[in-house]
């Protein structure tokens, strides 16, 4: 119990060290790169870490803090114009800026300038910390380095099952990773919550024992490296797995003891589709770890 607490204690002041950087950084470099190397936490998790822990993905917290920011010079000094505003927000144009800024405070930066709210201002942001207890079961598993075959998706998460018959169309043909025989993956590249749409990649894998040999589908080999993971299983449609995902960085993680690996989390897939209702397919999410 007591390991528990200290290794709570010790997530918390990595945070705490995050928030207190981008409270006193704002014009400065508040990257991922950034503010991961400051946590002292692998960049492709970040993202996950950070919103499951402080409730709101990294880039809309500092957006808050800026735009709070801008409401207390905007209503405090007459010298600042609305550009002022939106250029030291970080915005490109006055419009985005006001737009945002109406978002997040109920009135536009000059209405705000006339006539404050600040109850509105101070109750805007309110982090969820913690706040939920974990229901889950967490395995700690030795993954074994695994050949597969992979096909990248680049482009919206709404677009992946068009990819994914790629894939199929690939396995059929070729007949290097049948589905009844062979583990089938998936490896997210990045986070799609916090991703540009067009700049989201996912991995379409299955599992091989051969080279891949040379096809017009794009289809290439790959190695997920084996070692220590935590594995959660996640029940019901994939459009949904980020219910089960979030709760592993926001409640396990921090009183785990455990340190995340630089590699991104990925999925194995344990039924097939439409041999299983989407409400019951199973899924393993795989968390790699030091």
């Amino acid at each position: 119990m007591q390991a528990h607490t200290d290794a709570t204690t010790a997530y918390t002041k990595r945070f705490d060290a995050v928030l207190a950087y981008i409270d006193a950084n704002l014009e400065g470099d508040l990257s991922v790169d950034a503010l991961s190397r400051i946590a002292n936490f692998s960049k492709f998790h970040f993202h996950r870490q950070f919103a499951a822990y402080v409730g709101v993905p990294v880039a809309r917290y500092v957006q808050l803090l800026r735009l709070r920011r801008a409401a207390r010079s905007l209503a405090s000094q007459a010298s600042c114009s609305v550009l002022d505003a939106a250029l030291d927000a970080g915005f490109d144009s006055p419009e985005a800026f006001s737009r945002a800024f109406k978002r997040a405070f109920g009135a536009s930066p000059s209405a705000f300038r006339r006539h404050p709210k600040w109850q509105i201002w101070g109750a805007n942001f309110v982090v969820p910390y913690l706040s939920r207890k974990l229901t889950m079961q967490v395995q700690i598993v030795d993954f074994s380095e695994t050949r597969v075959a992979a096909l990248e998706h680049c482009g919206p998460p709404g677009l992946v099952n068009e990819s994914v018959r790629r894939f199929i169309e690939w396995r059929m043909q070729s007949g290097q990773s049948p589905v009844s025989s062979s583990k089938t993956f998936g490896i997210p590249r990045n986070n799609p919550d916090t991703t540009p749409a067009e700049e989201f990649r996912f991995d379409i894998c299955g599992e091989i024992d051969e080279p891949v040999a040379s096809n017009v589908h794009g289809v290439r080999e790959l190695l997920i490296p084996g070692g220590r993971c935590a594995v959660v299983r996640h029940t019901g449609s994939t459009d949904h797995i980020s219910e089960t995902i979030y709760p592993i960085y926001r409640d396990w993680l921090p009183s785990s003891g455990e340190e995340l690996r630089d590699h991104p989390l990925f999925f194995q897939y344990l039924s097939v589709y439409p041999e299983t209702a989407l409400d019951q397919w199973q899924t393993d999410i795989y968390v790699p770890l030091v």
